[in-house]
């Protein structure tokens, strides 16, 4: 197992370049998934409506506890199998367990998803379609807030779905960019505010915050550099200075310390105001808008907003390449 953290630095550019190729192809069972089955499984077994919330807490944090021991268990028991086999199989299997923990090229789909049925007009496929990347209720969003739905997704996972494994891939290799994709998980399916999971997926959710913190904040700081870049050739659409002035203002404008910051960042390249009051599971919401409403939204709005996650995460790829050349060359 040696190997493994010397092959960090290339099964990472070897992942992200298999992610933007291939992506998530539909019809292959993803790893993800299998976390999520899990998360349900105990989720049937320990979540129980009459618990007191003390209850529901600790056995929340069971269940969290769980979910990462397992992850990092079969993480670390495969790689370790295909490095007996051998060296290069154990390659093989890191670039994959990599590029399966990267979610650029799958984003940037389902947003296209939402795009295409809007641009035909297709109110009702692109509501379909959105409300597959969004936990919000969808039934009653009109085509403006379709398209700043999925906008929003594209900004708020550029860290989540992005940046935040490829850290984790950076500095600990799949194993830890698993167990984040697992948290992540958890926070997704558990982490909600509402009377069922208030108590029961805190730990998740609190968890959650802790492992983003760091990447978010990275994530928030190349997305202003990557609107630096597509403003020289589109400044009709992106705006630097308007994404670091808005970042400054609306990075907090969310529950969640992480959320809002590639968001902000995002509203602000784009001209444009987010978030705001939202309906989840049948109960508005109010929360506070990111960024100014500088000219009306517009289903093209997705696909700049694509642009700008895809030139984000370029980023790190290109100084990972640059610091392993180095490495191998010159030192």
């Amino acid at each position: 197992m040696i190997q493994y953290f010397k092959y960090i630095p290339i099964t990472f550019i070897l992942g992200f370049i298999v992610d933007a190729v291939v992506g998530d192809p539909r019809n292959i069972p993803h790893p993800v998934q299998l976390i999520g089955r899990l998360i349900t499984f105990l989720e049937k077994r320990l979540l129980v409506k009459e618990d007191s919330d003390d209850k529901k807490y600790k056995k929340g944090m069971l269940l969290t506890f769980l979910v990462v021991l397992s992850t990092a268990f079969w993480g670390i028991f495969i790689l370790y199998c295909a490095f007996l086999v051998d060296k290069e199989v154990g390659l093989i299997v890191m670039t994959v367990m990599s590029w399966q923990s990267i979610a650029a090229k799958s984003l940037c789909q389902a947003a296209m998803d939402v795009h295409e049925p809007l641009k035909d007009g297709n109110i009702e496929g692109a509501r379909t379609a959105v409300s597959m990347i969004v936990g919000r209720d969808t039934a009653l969003l009109d085509k403006d807030g379709i398209t700043r739905a999925a906008v929003e997704t594209v900004a708020e996972n550029t860290n989540d779905g992005v940046i935040c494994p490829m850290f984790y891939l950076a500095i600990g290799g799949p194993v830890l960019a698993f167990i984040y994709k697992a948290v992540s998980t958890m926070d997704s399916m558990i982490g909600y505010k509402n009377d069922k999971y208030m108590f029961f997926g805190r730990s998740a959710a609190k968890l959650d915050d802790i492992f983003a913190f760091v990447p978010a904040r990275i994530s928030a700081v190349l997305m202003m550099a990557a609107a630096f870049l597509l403003e020289l050739t589109d400044k009709a659409h992106y705006s630097f200075k308007d994404s670091v002035r808005i970042f400054k203002r609306d990075r907090f404008n969310h529950a969640s310390p992480n959320s809002a910051q590639c968001e902000s960042v995002c509203a602000g390249a784009l001209g444009l105001r987010l978030a705001g009051p939202a309906v989840y599971f049948g109960e508005m919401h109010s929360k506070p808008y990111i960024g100014d409403e500088k000219r009306k939204i517009e289903a093209d709005d997705i696909v700049r907003a694509c642009r700008l996650m895809y030139i984000t995460a370029l980023f790190p790829v290109i100084v990972y390449s640059i610091i392993e050349v180095i490495r191998i060359y010159v030192v």
